[in-house]
């Protein structure tokens, strides 16, 4: 029977196999990440003294939060939501 393309994906990924006591474990080859709650996620890594393993393989964009106002994407002005200008200003630094 021919694979679906989540079952090639999986079967590539996984590095033990799923049993009926344990979720299988697979090697993820890319992080996505976003604004929204990256910074959280950054800031407990720096709490607990770890850091990002695979740099080469984490990828961030800003897609949530950033503004779709013409004056604000190329006039310089402010983003006009609070919580949206804290996300994109802590996902930079």
């Amino acid at each position: 029977m021919p694979k679906t393309m989540l079952q090639k994906v999986w079967e590539r990924h996984e590095v033990v196999a799923e049993t009926p006591d344990t979720p299988a474990i697979l090697y993820i080859d890319l992080h996505l990440l976003h604004e929204v709650t990256s910074p959280q996620a950054f800031t407990l890594l720096g709490k607990r003294g770890l850091s990002v393993r695979r740099t080469d393989l984490t990828l961030a964009t800003m897609d949530h939060s950033t503004p779709t106002r013409t004056e604000q994407v190329f006039g310089g002005a402010p983003i006009a939501v609070d919580s949206a200008a804290r996300q994109v200003r802590v996902g930079v630094e």
